[in-house]
């Protein structure tokens, strides 16, 4: 017990005397790993201009007072150097874990520092080239969701009526989808009803985003009375093939992605 020190001093001045490049039987790397220790029995003082008291046994007995590498880490804060889908664009300030901002933006040079040089270097890049790709950083995503959905339009089967931008808008309130109506772009071709021929065909409607971005949205027309003996029910209605209620509209409805697809299901043996 008494030559544990004297083994553990050896062993760390073995460690630090450099080797001859010759020696390739191990890898020296650095680590970053670091602990707070505290001496559990304080050593002693001494006078001065007097020979230091040696270090005992229990001097070298000590306690963790913290692991820095289980200490919750700060997030980054990042300027991007380009646009990065989800985020935004070149110039934008974000704020990210570094476990996420690391291999994910700083190794492909996507983002740097947002020191006061890289503040100063990307704003101005940003204002000369003004070439923004989105106007936000969550219209791509917003556009991507937007496509891949068809909003059931549900209208009068007693009371005449002709389509407008009110009734749309009512209707992508019920699919918890919220706009204006100065942001929908009808068809250029009227829709009135009721008329059971268009029961189940589908049109498009196109949604502004920040007066900038549009999309097309794949909407289906469903009749609808209070009487319940009238009523049209459909069972799983969106598994079956739909016409378009204006023909020169199938090319731009088959160009969007499917709002529905079967999965398979799993057979476990």
């Amino acid at each position: 017990m008494l030559k544990f020190p004297r083994l553990l001093v050896n062993h760390v001045k073995a460690l630090a005397i450099p080797t001859s490049s010759n020696n390739t039987d191990y890898l020296s790397q650095q680590t970053r790993n670091t602990f707070i220790l505290k001496r559990r029995h304080p050593v002693s003082l001494y006078k001065k201009n007097c020979k230091p008291h040696r270090l005992k046994t229990r001097h070298f007995i000590y306690d963790l007072v913290e692991d820095t590498n289980v200490r919750r880490k700060e997030p980054l804060d990042l300027i991007l150097t380009q646009y990065v889908a989800g985020l935004g664009n070149m110039g934008t300030r974000v704020s990210l874990h570094p476990a996420i901002a690391y291999p994910k933006l700083l190794l492909p040079k996507l983002a740097d520092y947002a020191t006061p040089e890289n503040i100063k270097k990307y704003t101005k890049l940003m204002t000369d080239q003004n070439d923004d790709k989105f106007s936000s950083s969550l219209v791509e995503k917003t556009m991507k969701y937007l496509s891949r959905k068809r909003i059931s339009i549900v209208m009068s089967k007693d009371v005449p009526w002709t389509l407008e931008k009110w009734h749309i808008k009512a209707n992508f309130r019920k699919a918890g989808i919220y706009l204006s109506e100065d942001t929908i772009t009808m068809p250029e071709k009227p829709i009135s009803g009721p008329n059971l021929d268009l029961q189940g065909k589908e049109f498009y409607v196109t949604i502004t985003i920040n007066n900038r971005e549009q999309v097309k949205v794949r909407c289906c027309l469903h009749h609808w009375t209070p009487e319940s003996s009238s009523q049209l029910y459909v069972s799983e209605f969106w598994k079956l093939p739909t016409d378009p209620i204006f023909p020169e509209d199938k090319p731009i409805l088959d160009s969007l992605p499917l709002f529905w697809v079967e999965r398979k299901k799993k057979t476990h043996f």
